[in-house]
């Protein structure tokens, strides 16, 4: 029997979050809507990204801890890597949006971006005082 988990993310900013889903190829829906479980259970999410079948993917808002939570029926996970994996990644792309906003509005600008052999990535930013 199959049923929803929920798990603690330190994902805070849900621009730089939607961002980092598209970064990885996924579509968030962007309204509340029902992510989809076993045998058509469902539980309602802030963001939803769905996949084919069943399965969906969530992001619910816990205003106690002030982040997003993955909510998901984890038995029926479809995505090609662990959730372990996906969490990794997803908050990789997070920080590396957080980071580009807090850039942008602090007047700096990329100015290099390289992603290394092992996943790290590399940012240059500059910004002319005058």
């Amino acid at each position: 029997m199959s049923h929803f988990s929920t798990v603690k993310t330190e994902l805070r900013d849900r621009t730089a979050l939607i961002d980092a889903l598209k970064d990885l190829g996924h579509t968030p829906s962007e309204a509340a809507k029902p992510v989809r479980g076993y045998r058509g259970q469902t539980v309602t999410a802030d963001l939803t990204v769905p996949a084919e079948g069943s399965g969906d993917l969530g992001f619910r808002w816990n205003a106690a801890s002030g982040s997003y939570e993955l909510v998901a029926d984890l038995d029926l996970w479809s995505q090609p890597i662990p959730v372990e994996r996906f969490l990794a990644k997803l908050t990789q792309r997070y920080a590396l949006r957080s980071i580009l906003a807090a850039s942008a509005q602090e007047g700096f600008q990329v100015s290099e971006q390289r992603q290394e052999q092992d996943g790290t990535i590399e940012l240059v930013v500059t910004r002319w005082d005058g």
